[in-house]
């Protein structure tokens, strides 16, 4: 490594997109309701996709889903699926789509029953993240005991696209574990 470079997660790599998705997002603990929705959503988004291919339409998903207004988005009706099938900014899947009209309607239950989404997602680790100590990115699951009870009970609630692989991707997103390698620059930040 040269010189006054910053050591990084090994999957960050040189796309300054995902550098800056790295350095400033991922794995800081995040409590803002229409923040934690919108990685929600977009983790569904991501299945069986690479998350570069999500970050280079994260603008144009917040442009066709009304910036993740959870309410405006559960009150989408069939017309409003077929116009956004039709937009060539997103990924065009009428599953992953209706999933987030669905996972609307499902959040803003979550949020009457719990006062926000933020007391409830936090509630399964205790409230405070956990910050595991990985030496290389092969060492880290793609699910946990924690991301299989959230899948449960988010598809209980009626939520879609939330299994526990996207469900551990959505909780290292949104700071609730510390996956950062031991080596990168933000492990002992967060």
């Amino acid at each position: 490594m040269a010189p006054g470079m910053k050591q990084r997660c090994k999957w960050a790599g040189t796309d300054l997109l995902y550098i800056k998705y790295h350095d400033n997002e991922w794995g800081i603990p995040l409590h803002d309701d229409r923040k934690l929705f919108e990685l929600l959503i977009l983790e569904g988004m991501q299945a069986g996709l690479s998350w570069i291919t999500i970050l280079k339409k994260r603008q144009s998903y917040r442009k066709a889903f009304n910036n993740f207004d959870v309410e405006q988005i559960a009150t989408y009706d069939s017309n409003k699926i077929v116009q956004l099938l039709s937009n060539k900014g997103i990924i065009r899947n009428r599953l992953k789509i209706e999933a987030a009209v669905q996972n609307a309607r499902a959040f803003l239950s979550v949020q009457k029953e719990f006062g926000n989404f933020d007391t409830y997602i936090w509630r399964f680790i205790g409230g405070k993240p956990i910050k595991n100590a990985w030496k290389t990115q092969k060492e880290i699951p793609s699910k946990t005991d924690e991301s299989i009870a959230i899948s449960i009970d988010l598809k209980k609630r009626g939520f879609k696209f939330a299994g526990p692989t996207i469900c551990y991707a959505f909780m290292q997103a949104v700071g609730m574990v510390n996956d950062h390698t031991v080596d990168c620059f933000r492990y002992d930040k967060i």
